[in-house]
């Protein structure tokens, strides 16, 4: 194996998932801007995610629609015309 290839500068950091609020703790060395105090009283670096395990369908058995940026009313905006042409 190459040498000297991993980062060394692993640190604990909270990812929370936006669309139900769950948080968790682990290791990473993701560039963060925002920092949260976490359960214990320190303060972490922040990672807001869309979906997580909590979340997604695959894991929840659930089918429920994400949508944090309007992607799926932007997609079918761009595309209306086109599918109302095959209707025709």
């Amino acid at each position: 194996m190459k040498k000297d290839i991993h980062p060394k500068n692993y640190r604990l950091v909270v990812f929370k998932d936006m669309s139900n609020d769950y948080s968790f703790i682990s290791r990473s060395t993701i560039n963060t801007k925002e920092n949260i105090v976490w359960e214990d009283g320190n303060e972490y670096p922040l990672v807001k995610l869309e979906i997580s395990h909590t979340s997604h369908p695959f894991y929840t058995g659930k089918m429920k629609l994400v949508d944090s940026a309007g992607r799926v009313d932007k997609f079918k905006n761009r595309y209306k015309s086109r599918y109302d042409q095959q209707a025709k």
